[in-house]
């Protein structure tokens, strides 16, 4: 079996077996099946659930992380797919079910191609070489990657998401912001004697959204999107409701930073309860917690930054070479959506790149899938990025 025939081989079993954020045992068990088939020096799960694969080149040198995250997105609405959202079916040249391009192929690709690495070298390189199938990216960016960090201290990254084939330098942060309006509670027969907090709620959301949010030639704009709203008492059978929750999803930039996020927002609902009395608010960052479905329990707030490399960074040029070499044509551009990169480039600034199969848009929709075409060069394409930045 060639190495692209693995790396389809291995996509499609773990498109197979379903791993929501906290359910990805199944993957994990598959992808250090692989590991160990394949030879890698260790294969092991790690206390938070990570699939870790390692190899040792025999030179003592760079430590290389590939980075791929096994949990997806649910399937709300099975019947609205054509195709078996868990299937993994091979129609034509494409490879159909959640996850295929977000990101179990990318994964898939990056293991394939590091094993090929090695049998083709015979280990004959300096460094090291890690797959790391990671859990709970969708829910929170850059948790389990802490702890491949910790366990490794890696000297490069690739964030093996979607890129079809294009070198990403960057990628947008993402802040969960919560948005609190107090009011007073009263009898809804009498609501003269209260405080709706719902309609300082909406006071408080026009201000926000009006403000103006900072761009970036490459990264984009910086966005304020409203996803979801809460009052309280819910349901509010005939009261007057004391409280609202509301959470925005803040697309961030490079120069922001945790504190200069906030500050603007606060300062504008200041300013609009100067004017108007019944407008009490508040902005914070959400606070994510949850369960591995190793038992270990995290909290975390919702804050993850924006990061971006030059094209002239000589790791960048590197790659961007050896894919040329290769006959694989990259161009450099940035992910638009968050990624695992957040932890490594954005908080540890380590040098990072995104570079994987299939494109973004097809992340989280109904019949998801990856081109085979995209799957085969991806194997081909980490291999050169693996021997540029190793060799």
């Amino acid at each position: 079996m060639t190495s692209q025939e693995e790396a389809i081989a291995l996509c499609q079993a773990m498109v197979q077996s379903r791993s929501y954020s906290g359910e990805e045992q199944g993957v994990a068990l598959i992808l250090k099946h692989y590991f160990e088939q394949a030879g890698f020096n260790q294969a092991y799960l790690d206390e938070f659930g990570n699939a870790i694969g390692v190899i040792n080149g025999q030179d003592p040198g760079p430590t290389l992380v590939f980075d791929g995250h096994m949990d997806t997105v649910p399937v709300p609405e099975p019947g609205l797919w054509t195709q078996a959202p868990f299937g993994g079916d091979i129609i034509g040249e494409r490879l159909y079910g959640r996850g295929t391009s977000d990101m179990k192929g990318g994964l898939a690709a990056a293991a394939a191609a590091a094993a090929a690495y090695a049998r083709q070298t015979q280990r004959q390189f300096a460094g090291r070489i890690v797959v790391a199938g990671t859990v709970y990216e969708e829910l929170c960016e850059g948790l389990a990657s802490s702890y491949i960090w910790q366990a490794f201290r890696p000297d490069y990254v690739i964030i093996s998401e979607a890129s079809e084939l294009n070198l990403k330098i960057g990628q947008r942060g993402r802040a969960e912001i919560v948005l609190e309006t107090l009011g007073t509670p009263a009898h809804s027969a009498h609501p003269e004697q209260g405080n709706n907090a719902v309609y300082a709620m909406c006071k408080a959301i026009n201000a926000l959204t009006s403000l103006p949010l900072p761009s970036h030639p490459l990264l984009k704009d910086g966005l304020l999107v409203l996803t979801d709203i809460k009052s309280d008492p819910y349901p509010g059978s005939s009261c007057v409701p004391a409280g609202c929750r509301a959470t925005f999803d803040r697309r961030t930039l490079t120069g922001e930073t945790r504190e200069s996020i906030l500050a603007p927002l606060q300062a504008c609902l200041d300013e609009l309860a100067a004017t108007d009395p019944s407008v009490r608010a508040t902005v914070s960052y959400a606070q994510g917690q949850g369960r591995s479905y190793t038992g270990l329990t995290y909290a975390v707030e919702k804050y993850f930054p924006a990061w971006l490399f030059s094209p002239d960074d000589p790791f960048v040029r590197r790659s961007l070479a050896a894919l040329d070499q290769a006959g694989l044509h990259a161009d450099i551009s940035a992910y638009e959506f968050c990624t695992n990169g957040s932890y490594y480039a954005g908080f540890k600034g380590i040098p990072t790149l995104g570079y994987g199969p299939s494109q973004e848009k097809l992340a989280h929709t109904v019949d998801e899938y990856i081109e085979l075409s995209q799957l085969r060069q991806a194997v081909q394409g980490n291999q050169a990025i693996i021997k540029a930045l190793l060799a």
